[in-house]
């Protein structure tokens, strides 16, 4: 394709044209009341003004435009001006309209983030001090009940400091569950991968949750026998600390009587997909979106009752992708809920 021809061209060969008929005009007029006029130097005259005065235009109008552009690449400090060159804002002006353009919508997706994250910051902020509200008021009212002379009965001092106890315990927990987010966000968690049996490793967290399942009678269990080993190569406690909190919530939102169901399914050559699955609420459909959001809850204040610092699911989130996985909800209001998630068989049998 030919390369454009140059708009300052155009303007200096129009512009030169002018110039030159002028002065040719003036100088053939003296020349013809002083008796002198002579066509060849009158020629030489002309293409040697049209010449210089081309140059001379063409020059400075490169010179002119080429500051004028540095300049505003210069005060606009995103723009690249190591890229500039003469040429380039002389041939035409796409160069600097494509870079402010460029410019202009770097900057309006910035804004549209950080118009977002200022959003998410103040949803944060408000959850995280509604969230640490609650206990510490809580520790703080026992505690002053026993300044105020409460101490003196023992019976009452024991009770109010078990409370305060459990207060300062959920802190903790808040403060624990916080804290892991944060590394597992920043990428500071690394992961300590190994082969083990998932089989075993989800009937030792069964039988860590059975006393909290059986307070409301929910059955924890295999959707069938699996009497062979199956290996996957993960981080053993973080796993364990997904199906904790999986099935935790499937007995939170559970209906009594109801029953816990964990499913283990090959899903390609490489992967299992590990389903947990209840017949307990559901969630609405308009929820699920953000389930995974920090301190989202869908039922507040029926989860408050239960417990909990409302960063499970959002932690399940981020170690199942720290492990470059996948992790899946369904869930019918009314019906119930499964959640699953991928891991990487073992290449070899331990």
């Amino acid at each position: 394709m030919a390369k454009k021809f140059k708009r300052s061209y155009k303007f200096a060969i129009k512009t030169s044209v002018y110039i030159t008929i002028f002065v040719s005009f003036l100088v053939s007029t003296f020349l013809f009341f002083v008796g002198n006029l002579q066509l060849v130097p009158i020629i030489v005259f002309i293409a040697v003004t049209y010449i210089f005065t081309f140059i001379i235009i063409q020059q400075r109008v490169e010179y002119f435009i080429y500051r004028r552009i540095k300049k505003i690449y210069d005060d606009v400090s995103l723009l690249d001006s190591t890229t500039l060159r003469p040429g380039q804002v002389t041939t035409d002006m796409g160069t600097l309209t494509k870079e402010v353009e460029k410019f202009a919508e770097t900057k309006k997706l910035e804004i549209e983030a950080l118009k977002i994250r200022e959003t998410y910051r103040k949803e944060f902020m408000g959850n995280v001090s509604h969230e640490l509200k609650t206990p510490l008021f809580t520790v703080q009212g026992y505690i002053l009940t026993l300044l105020d002379g409460a101490m003196k009965d023992k019976s009452v001092r024991k009770k109010y400091l078990n409370r305060a106890s459990k207060g300062v315990e959920r802190l903790i927990y808040i403060v624990k569950d916080l804290d892991m987010i944060t590394k597992l966000e920043a990428g500071d968690l690394h992961l300590q991968l190994e082969d083990f049996n998932i089989v075993d490793l989800i009937q030792n967290t069964f039988d860590l949750l059975e006393m909290k399942a059986a307070k409301k009678n929910i059955t924890l269990t295999f959707d069938t026998d699996y009497p062979e080993t199956i290996y996957v190569h993960a981080d053993r406690e973080r796993i364990q600390q997904v199906l904790t909190n999986l099935i935790v919530n499937s007995i939170k939102y559970g209906k009594k009587d109801g029953t816990t169901e964990i499913t283990i399914e090959n899903l390609i050559k490489n992967k299992v997909i590990v389903r947990v699955t209840d017949n307990g609420e559901g969630i609405a459909k308009e929820n699920i979106p953000r389930l995974f959001e920090r301190f989202y809850r869908v039922d507040k204040s029926g989860s408050r009752k239960e417990g909990g610092s409302g960063l499970g699911l959002s932690i399940v989130k981020h170690i199942i992708e720290a492990h470059e996985e996948k992790i899946y909800v369904e869930s019918v209001f009314g019906v119930g809920s499964e959640f699953s998630f991928t891991l990487e068989k073992s290449k070899e049998l331990p």
